[in-house]
């Protein structure tokens, strides 16, 4: 079988577990690996720390590990955007770790990367900084912020080969190649799944040593639009 699996659910079958550390490609709903939650949905897994930009809306993406109380916890950014995790976390069911943008995104690629800290301004004197070591350097104060690694990354690619290979479209090319880097186990759905050696190896943005387990998803498989925004057409 290589690194090819038939469908979501088989492609994260024996590598969940309670308690683990799980990082999520995506922004809003723009590039989510939104096959493989609902396999780790399936799969019943509790107590799980979840790294991710943000955490779906409701009942999609991340919202729907949220609704069955599979997360324990989200490192996160923004979270504006899901009913659930509010309820969630002001009734104290969830623990919440926010992070900078930017520092989040750092953190997955100096965890991916093996740098296991890093300085940034970013948060210096607010509440982030809080429990954290500071440094000076230049006369200026900066934070300490770790890298991460998680036990699984999942993410989501537009083209994939059989060797692992990713190249991500457009917007989707958000959180997907840091979480790609920072997982102990790699698992990638995919939108077209070729032959290795097709992909131009100029064009690749995740190399497939990363990937450990990669899945096609269906023909007509639906991405999901958060917040739908239209113009009028220009006249012809």
């Amino acid at each position: 079988m290589g690194k090819v699996y038939p469908d979501a659910k088989a492609a994260m079958a024996g590598l969940l577990r309670d308690g683990q550390m799980i990082l999520s490609g995506g922004f809003g709903l723009c590039g989510i690996p939104a096959a493989l939650i609902d396999a780790i949905v399936e799969s019943g897994v509790t107590g799980l720390t979840v790294v991710s930009n943000n955490a779906g809306i409701d009942d999609v993406g991340l919202g729907k590990l949220l609704r069955t109380h599979q997360i324990k916890k989200m490192i996160a950014s923004y979270v504006g955007e899901n009913n659930e995790f509010e309820r969630q976390f002001l009734a104290g069911e969830l623990e919440v770790e926010f992070n900078p943008q930017g520092t989040l995104a750092e953190r997955c690629r100096a965890g991916g990367a093996g740098i296991p800290a890093f300085y940034t301004k970013t948060g210096v004197g607010t509440a982030v900084a809080e429990g954290k070591p500071t440094a000076v350097f230049d006369g200026e104060t900066y934070l300490q912020e770790r890298g991460i690694v998680g036990d699984i990354a999942i993410v989501h690619a537009w083209m994939g080969d059989t060797e692992g290979n990713l190249i991500y479209r457009h917007t989707a090319r958000n959180f997907n190649p840091v979480m790609a880097t920072a997982g102990r186990v790699t698992v990638a759905q995919v939108e077209h799944l070729v032959p290795a050696g097709e992909l131009d190896p100029d064009n690749i943005h995740t190399p497939g040593i990363f990937v450990k387990r990669i899945v096609e998803l269906p023909k007509g498989y639906e991405k999901l639009i958060e917040k739908r925004t239209t113009r009028p057409r220009n006249a012809a």
